[in-house]
């Protein structure tokens, strides 16, 4: 018996050793294992969703990982049941796809020191969490841009999911640029979601005001809007995604973000240990935002110029009014 208990001794050792390094495998800083995505409703009743669901599926191929995604998670308790089931899956990278999820994220993040949290649009960071962004200011300029140049009254309109949102500053901003007499109209539903009602009627308000070129601000209502406009004849700048196949006799560009892209930017960044905690801007320099193919109403000449201008930015990073300014 004492020889067996000192073999089982230093076997169960080994095993520990074993047991440990195994564990390490699913838990090494720098190297994905497996990638996780919650969303707050599904991965498919929306553009922003869907963009981030193809996302993960791109890790899934390119890093040969198994993917998890988890869909109408919205409240702490369902974030952390969430989080806590992926990290029994052995995952190591979990996207939180909305800005929601950030202050959840701060605070479930100290207790999984091995995992990376990201999430989008937000100010909340630590050491193992990091907020993605977009730079929409910068789209959202271009798109009044071409707002301001196709309108025929002389009244454009941002139907917006809240009034905080980058791209309709730079909207406004863009449009006064291109046109300081054009009239920019801003209403808000102050919603992300179960809004279109809300959407439409704003719309139907501008329409009554003359404006005539819109751009729709939410996933959830942007389609409804620009279907819309086509039945009116009116024109609209697609949000997002190229939505030029909704109508494109419609859309006269489209501003768009290519979320699924950064899912695989930020992978590979954690796979060689170069992802750190804190708040990163992404922009048009960086591929992941871009403008969609012009509507054929939009003059030659005027797609030179606003080409022209998205290239400059991306060289000096800044806007056409910035580098008049300066």
């Amino acid at each position: 018996m004492r020889t067996l208990k000192n073999v089982s001794i230093v076997t169960l050792t080994v095993i520990i050793i074993m047991i440990l390094s195994g564990c390490s495998n699913y838990f090494n800083q720098g190297n994905l294992q497996k990638a996780g995505m919650l969303v707050e409703t599904s991965i498919h009743d929306q553009p922003w969703n869907k963009k981030g669901y193809q996302g993960l599926l791109e890790i899934e191929e390119e890093f040969n990982v198994d993917v998890y995604f988890k869909e109408g998670v919205q409240t702490e308790q369902e974030i952390a049941k969430a989080v806590d089931e992926l990290v029994n899956q052995g995952v190591n990278l979990i996207f939180g796809h909305s800005s929601t999820y950030g202050k959840y994220f701060k605070d479930i993040s100290t207790a999984y020191p091995d995992v990376h949290f990201v999430y989008f649009n937000g100010g909340e960071f630590g050491e193992d969490l990091t907020s993605l962004n977009f730079n929409s200011h910068a789209m959202g300029f271009f798109g009044g841009m071409i707002a301001a140049r196709m309108t025929e009254t002389g009244n454009v309109g941002v139907v917006g999911a809240f009034e905080w949102q980058p791209e309709i500053e730079g909207f406004y901003e863009g449009a006064k640029y291109q046109n300081p007499e054009v009239e920019v109209h801003l209403n808000y539903v102050n919603s992300w979601n179960n809004n279109t009602d809300i959407a439409l009627k704003k719309y139907e308000q501008m329409q009554s005001n003359n404006v005539d070129v819109f751009y729709p601000t939410g996933d959830t209502f942007s389609a409804s809007i620009i279907k819309r406009a086509s039945e009116d004849g009116l024109y609209a700048i697609g949000y997002v995604t190229d939505q030029s196949d909704i109508a494109e006799e419609t859309v006269l560009t489209s501003t768009l973000q290519h979320v699924e892209k950064l899912y695989v930017l930020t992978a590979e960044k954690f796979n060689e240990g170069e992802l750190r905690g804190g708040v990163l801007t992404f922009d048009f320099k960086d591929e992941v935002i871009s403008l969609g193919k012009y509507n054929p109403d939009v003059p030659e000449e005027f797609k030179d110029k606003m080409n022209e201008a998205v290239e400059e930015y991306k060289e000096t990073g800044l806007l056409p009014n910035e580098q008049e300014s300066g």
